[in-house]
């Protein structure tokens, strides 16, 4: 087993620590509005307090970053996957021409292709980077490629970010993205993560940014973009921490709507979405880097996820944020088995809520995959 140094780790903090402090420590909200709870005037918070059961254990400042930067970069053989995570080959000519099926396309981790019936293709979260890391050299390492890679998706109308965490918010896939050919696409962000793009991808072009708050909306194509509010936090640099908004998406037209549930851990955000909204036909949801506890304070379990599912009233639920990077300290795999224990818990059916290979797509058009609980 080859784990990395703690000299390796110690480097890594170094520069990190350098590139947070080059970055500058003192902040002003711009967009600060003291009518709204979860406005700071250097940032943002949830709008609920974590759950105690779940509270992280005291350590310091630096430690807490030193077992950071140790559970990124070992390679502990209980978080090896029991089964082989094969990916499939696309469907490119379905996924390259489809104009007229709302389909999602699983690409790895929080990213995944969305094809709606009028014809729009929606990325979120993209990541297509080998490390999910401010550093070429350590950090979250990808377990499996991309099961699509940049060249071959279609022309992209809309990107989801849902916060600024660096397997969510990448650099380099943002870039190709927004010189892709036909013109760039429209980025859909929460507040803060619009000057971002605009300092290191659009070059300072405002005009494709949509900053958005929580219970915000726009519309693309007689779609609308929903920004919902959910229990997580950002960061990018040890001094930025909250800096920037978080949040979930609703994606709606006419016969059809899709939750994006981004990071978060379970609240009474959840409920306050389900008042909101009849319902969901399709969703992605988090349900990996649940363990140790104390991350379910930003994460959910695959329990929870189920809960999830059955409170938001959303037919199919396809789970994500598991077997690409293994952000958690259980097995890459482990979120499909506790996914299928889940299911018979709550009594929901197995193509109501199951898993993808990368590079699958879901069609609306065909029955749902039953793939769970024993083996991809």
């Amino acid at each position: 087993m080859r784990t990395t140094s703690s000299f390796h780790i110690a480097m890594a903090l170094a520069m990190v620590c350098l590139a947070s402090a080059l970055a500058g420590c003192s902040h002003v909200n711009p967009h600060y509005d003291p009518a709204k709870p979860h406005h700071t005037p250097q940032g943002f918070q949830n709008n609920y307090p974590p759950n105690p059961a779940y509270q992280r254990p005291q350590e310091s400042f630096v430690q807490s970053w030193m077992n950071r930067l140790r559970n990124w970069t070992s390679d502990k053989p209980e978080r090896k996957p029991t089964r082989p995570l094969l990916p499939v080959k696309p469907d490119l000519a379905f996924i390259q021409n489809n104009k007229n099926t709302a389909a999602l396309t699983w690409i790895g981790h929080a990213t995944f292709l969305l094809q709606t019936a009028n014809g729009l293709n929606i990325l979120t979260d993209p990541i297509f980077e080998e490390r999910a890391s401010p550093l070429p050299f350590t950090g979250p390492k990808r377990h499996q490629p991309p099961g699509l890679s940049i060249a071959e998706l279609p022309r992209i109308d809309a990107i989801l970010i849902s916060h600024s965490h660096y397997d969510h918010l990448s650099l380099s896939s943002l870039r190709a993205l927004y010189a892709q050919p036909g013109g760039p696409p429209m980025l859909f962000v929460p507040l803060g993560i619009d000057a971002w793009l605009a300092a290191n991808v659009t070059g300072g072009d405002r005009s494709r940014i949509v900053r958005l708050d929580w219970w915000d909306n726009a519309t693309i194509a007689g779609t609308e973009i929903h920004l919902l509010p959910v229990h997580h936090w950002s960061a990018r640099t040890l001094w930025d921490r909250n800096e920037t908004l978080w949040g979930g998406f609703a994606v709606r037209q006419p016969g059809f709507s899709f939750f994006f549930s981004g990071d978060l851990g379970y609240s009474k955000d959840i409920g306050d979405i389900a008042a909101r909204f009849s319902g969901f036909d399709l969703a992605a949801i988090g349900i990996g880097a649940y363990q140790p506890i104390w991350y379910r304070n930003s994460h959910v379990s695959p329990e929870e996820a189920v809960r999830m599912h059955k409170e938001l009233r959303i037919k199919r639920s396809i789970g994500m944020h598991w077997g690409t990077f293994a952000m958690g300290q259980e097995r890459l795999d482990q979120a499909v088995d506790d996914l299928a224990i889940a299911r018979r818990q709550h009594g929901v059916k197995d193509d109501e809520f199951f898993v993808l290979h990368h590079g699958e797509t879901f069609r609306t058009d065909q029955p749902a995959q039953r793939c769970c609980g024993s083996g991809l």
